[in-house]
């Protein structure tokens, strides 16, 4: 009878000095600039994962984890330390295509329609989930800013910086239909309470 494959441990050991290996090889401190971008990536990830988990509407369930996916090929292009080369799609060199932006604005176009128009700020609440969409549209504006910071440092393709700030448009309109359709108030900011 064959032996079944010898599952690899989930520890190396290689991180312990607070160090972390890039795709390509080269490694980096755990608080490089590339690292926090993609890290936030992750946590980005995660909290829309708490998201899918609360939402009851199957539409905006599939809106999320078609994010989540893209999430992760983000994460991998930013986890390179190696150019991405026009056309050639693997784990360490994956880009990220400009009609996926499109996407995002046809979806924030949809979900704005189904919502009332906005004349004042709002607060961040509503149902959970409502409530949770938008705990992970401030995640995202974080690592909006951390791949910003290391786009001043080194090449991070402009589709990226694009898709992660329409995303977090599209967060903020989709925390609005949730609350709608959860059948809860948005909660208006007033200046002077």
């Amino acid at each position: 009878m064959p032996r079944p494959p010898r599952k690899s441990k989930l520890y190396t050991r290689t991180g312990d000095r607070g160090q972390t290996g890039l795709f390509g090889g080269r490694r980096v401190s755990k608080d490089d600039p590339r690292v926090e971008a993609y890290g936030s990536i992750d946590e980005l990830n995660a909290a829309l994962g708490v998201v899918a988990a609360k939402l009851r509407q199957r539409a905006v369930i599939a809106v999320v984890q078609s994010i989540q996916n893209e999430l992760f090929n983000i994460g991998a292009e930013l986890a390179s330390d190696q150019p991405v080369r026009r056309g050639k799609r693997s784990t360490a060199s994956f880009e990220l295509d400009a009609s996926k932006v499109a996407e995002l604005e046809s979806l924030i176009d949809q979900y704005d329609a189904a919502v009332p128009e906005l004349r004042t700020f709002i607060l961040p609440g509503g149902s959970e989930a409502s409530a949770l969409l938008h705990l992970a549209r401030t995640i995202g504006r974080r690592a909006e800013r951390a791949t910003v910071t290391l786009a001043a440092q080194e090449p991070v393709s402009d589709v990226v910086l694009a898709y992660l700030n329409r995303l977090c448009d599209l967060l903020f309109v989709l925390a609005r239909y949730v609350s709608k359709a959860d059948r809860k108030r948005e909660l208006l900011w007033k200046k002077d309470v």
